[in-house]
């Protein structure tokens, strides 16, 4: 199993980012997928998660309205729209992968595997 993520950057705040993650080696479509993320000295935090089809999402609270995730099966690929960006983001987010299609936990043993990670800096 691999997840490649990609799309971080530096961002003013108010700023726009997409963050991909590819995924191979296992069956893309028959695994919910997720995004966390993790600031210097901080635990990790749950940010979103989508179910197998994508048509059920959940995030948490401090990016609700403002970050939108999707999938795309036929590209293996699920994608984290982060708008209205605000210094507080700044992390090394991660994609993961459930093999639970519908799994719906948001702690990190939840999810089986992980990719290397992105850094997102929203600068104020």
């Amino acid at each position: 199993v691999q997840l490649q993520a990609s799309g971080g950057g530096l961002v003013q705040a108010g700023g726009s980012l997409r963050l991909s993650c590819a995924g191979s080696g296992f069956t893309f479509s028959g695994y919910s997928m997720g995004w966390f993320r993790q600031s210097p000295g901080k635990e990790s935090e749950f940010v979103a998660r989508i179910n197998w089809s994508g048509d059920n999402t959940m995030y948490t609270d401090s990016v609700k309205g403002r970050f939108t995730i999707s999938r795309d099966n036929a590209k293996n690929t699920v994608y984290l729209q982060m708008k209205s960006l605000k210094p507080e983001d700044t992390a090394v987010y991660y994609c993961t992968a459930d093999p639970r299609a519908s799994g719906w936990g948001r702690s990190p043993h939840d999810f089986a595997y992980w990719g290397q990670g992105t850094l997102v800096t929203v600068s104020s």
